[in-house]
């Protein structure tokens, strides 16, 4: 059952590739005044697949659920795999309502960025801990990913506005800050192929160090030791000696991973801007040119609007029903609550913002964008450098 989910997820990740193609077979022939006419066939393959796809990795869901006996959502590669499916979910909805593929063009490589990101975690199924052994995981991890999926289409479309509002002809701070979010989804990309070509290379090497209750532990790299555990004593010969260490309460392999994937986002990057010869988002600009802005301001509105009390139920609500059966306590101060609550406050400034200061248009689309990246920041810097409660997400 293991192998059958694993394969229905490769085939998902393949359809999701294609139907982004024939998504930008769609923007590239559709002429001024085409919104109105409703979408193209290619635009119609490109949905079908991406439909197809979302079913495939749908399968891929219940299969895992089957053979682990619990829903998959309980560490990196599981959450991660399932945020990448409950984003291709949303936008489907999203189209249904607004048909437009341009928001499929910007979404569907996000989704897939997402899946290659989830890929690069350990894919065996575990036993559950004994504090997740509880039907809570379901409600409350799932409903909190859904929630950031949704919120997460604002992201799309905001990036669309962006990119067609700011003038990408001179540099600014607008250019500078907007070629940053590009940067960072390169970087994702360079995570996923240093982890490739390390794990190709079978590279692993080993410490014993002591963790912050001063209790010896080993700790295995596979990759390059950058940054190095608190106190380690490398034991691998002829390893990697690390060039500096950082404090017991930061999770020294995952931050020695951040580094590598910034590094080898840096080089991809490079050779991107090498091809181009301009910015991406200058690059991205030409596709974007028959959207209507306040279509695509709406989208993200919206978008917000439904998932923020989605999000509200999931990562907070029941998260803290959860965690009060779980640690007989419903908060507690850990990296991963606290960021969730962060995460909570800004989009309800969003909206604060939106509906009484009249924050339309670019502000908010670059608010869309932030929040984004706070959810990104989440997922990636607070699950695998800050040690916490919830460390075994890592």
């Amino acid at each position: 059952m293991a192998a059958i989910s694993s394969n229905l997820l490769f085939i998902s990740f393949i359809l999701y590739l294609v139907a982004t193609l024939f998504f930008g077979g769609s923007i590239k022939s559709k002429k001024p005044g085409d919104e109105k006419q409703g979408t193209n066939k290619w635009g119609k393959i490109a949905v079908f697949l991406t439909i197809i796809g979302f079913i495939s990795q749908l399968g891929y869901f219940i299969t895992r659920w089957i053979a682990a006996g619990h829903a998959p959502v309980s560490n990196m590669f599981e959450f991660t795999t399932f945020f990448g499916m409950a984003l291709v979910g949303a936008f489907i909805v999203i189209y249904f309502i607004y048909r437009t593929t341009l928001l499929g063009l910007f979404t569907m490589p996000v989704a897939i960025l997402v899946i290659a990101y989830a890929s690069m975690f350990p894919k065996d199924i575990s036993p559950l801990i004994p504090a997740l052994q509880s039907y809570w995981l379901h409600i409350h991890v799932t409903t909190a990913a859904i929630g950031e999926a949704i919120l997460a289409i604002s992201f799309a479309a905001g990036l669309i506005y962006l990119v067609k509002a700011i003038d990408q002809t001179k540099s600014s701070k607008q250019t500078f800050w907007l070629e940053m979010v590009m940067f960072s989804l390169v970087a994702v990309i360079g995570f996923v192929a240093v982890s490739s070509i390390f794990s190709g290379l079978g590279f692993h090497e080993k410490f014993n160090w002591t963790d912050k209750h001063d209790n010896a532990a080993v700790l295995e790299y596979t990759m390059p030791a950058l940054s190095g555990p608190h106190e380690g004593e490398l034991v691998t010969k002829d390893g990697f000696k690390p060039l500096f260490e950082v404090p017991a309460f930061i999770n020294a392999k995952k931050l020695n991973t951040v580094i590598w994937s910034l590094m080898a986002g840096l080089v991809i990057y490079g050779i991107i801007r090498l091809i181009l010869r301009k910015r991406i988002a200058a690059a991205l600009k030409p596709i974007v040119r028959n959207i209507k802005l306040d279509f695509v301001d709406e989208i993200s509105y919206r978008s917000v609007l439904i998932g923020f009390p989605v999000f509200t139920l999931g990562a907070l609500i029941f998260a803290m029903i959860w965690a009060q059966m779980a640690w007989s306590r419903f908060w507690g101060w850990d990296p991963k609550e606290v960021w969730a609550l962060i995460t909570w406050l800004f989009y309800a400034a969003f909206l604060h913002l939106r509906l009484s200061k009249g924050w339309h248009g670019e502000k908010s689309a670059w608010l869309a964008v932030i929040g984004f990246v706070i959810i990104m920041f989440n997922l990636v810097a607070v699950n695998l450098v800050i040690a916490g409660l919830h460390s075994y997400a890592g």
